[in-house]
């Protein structure tokens, strides 16, 4: 969802849209997404050609503020229960939960983990 909403995609919903505009939202973005791209860009998939260098600029200058992946974080995806296997989506979940903050998603693969996760 992080790279439609920098991209201003026409996927997001008008939920998504609401909320990532609403006066008082602070918008975060985690490394971790970054390091995703990166990884999976470096092994040729198609669905992750984004420049993540052009990405994080343009979050950072959109607003959008860097959440550092802190030890903490690392240790909370430990007491994550094993319902997805995709272990940066495990660490955006233990760092929203870390946080109290939402983790906004389109994949219906990490609503399960429920609190702190918002489908849109």
């Amino acid at each position: 969802m992080l790279l439609w909403a920098a991209a201003g995609s026409k996927r997001l919903s008008r939920s998504a849209r609401a909320l990532l505009l609403a006066h008082g939202n602070k918008l975060y973005f985690s490394p971790a997404s970054l390091w995703e791209i990166v990884i999976k860009r470096g092994l040729g998939r198609d669905d992750f050609k984004v420049d993540p260098f052009r990405l994080r600029r343009m979050l950072v200058s959109n607003g959008y503020t860097e959440l550092s992946v802190t030890s903490d974080h690392v240790l909370a995806v430990d007491g994550l229960p094993l319902l997805h296997n995709d272990p940066f989506d495990r660490l955006l979940i233990a760092q929203a939960r870390s946080e109290g903050m939402k983790l906004l998603t389109v994949d219906d693969r990490i609503v399960p983990y429920g609190d702190g996760i918002l489908r849109i």
